[in-house]
């Protein structure tokens, strides 16, 4: 990476370090993101988007061992790990069971957690950079669409919001969402 690309990235790692909520592209649209381990990070992301606690969150990251520390592994079978591995990188959420020590402010009122290893390359040099992977949530308020460049990331959440500039992905809609015990689809992409 060159250090053009480094000094990108340098504000926004920063803010994810200060508990702020940044915004980056993903591959249909920007997304919300912040340190899944700091509540006070996650609280303020919620509060923007308006979206109540219990719904639970999705965490991207670049590769799986960046889930692990969130996710009980243990409890996926060899072909249930291989079809959701199959998947990635790529636009297909997995809801996982979580790790009882995962916590309740990321998975909501579930005992399980949405997780995806994107195959954005922003995304994926950002969850690198900052070394594990990000809450993830549509850029967008309340009632608002989801906003797919970085000017209406700014007229949307202010001109001095932490955005990594960036292209999104050429996918119009949200990832897919999966139970990746059963397969199920639970939310179509």
């Amino acid at each position: 990476m060159s250090s053009e690309q480094i000094s990108a990235f340098t504000p926004i790692i920063t803010a994810l370090k200060n508990q702020q909520v940044v915004a980056y592209p993903t591959e249909a649209v920007f997304g919300l993101g912040c340190d899944p381990d700091s509540e006070q990070a996650v609280m303020a992301l919620l509060d923007l988007k308006q979206r109540p606690w219990d719904k639970g969150l999705i965490l991207i990251a670049a590769d799986y061992s960046q889930l692990t520390p969130y996710i009980d592994d243990s409890v996926l079978g060899e072909q249930q790990r291989t079809v959701m591995f199959a998947s990635w990188p790529g636009p297909v959420t997995w809801v996982v069971p979580a790790k009882p020590q995962t916590p309740r402010f990321l998975t909501g009122r579930f005992y399980s957690l949405a997780v995806r290893v994107s195959d954005h390359p922003l995304v994926q040099q950002l969850c690198r950079q900052f070394g594990k992977p990000l809450v993830s949530t549509s850029a967008n308020l309340s009632g608002q669409e989801p906003c797919r460049t970085v000017a209406e990331v700014k007229l949307q959440f202010g001109e001095s919001f932490p955005v990594l500039a960036g292209n999104v992905g050429g996918r119009l809609n949200p990832s897919e969402i999966r139970d990746a015990l059963t397969g199920e689809q639970i939310r179509q992409g």
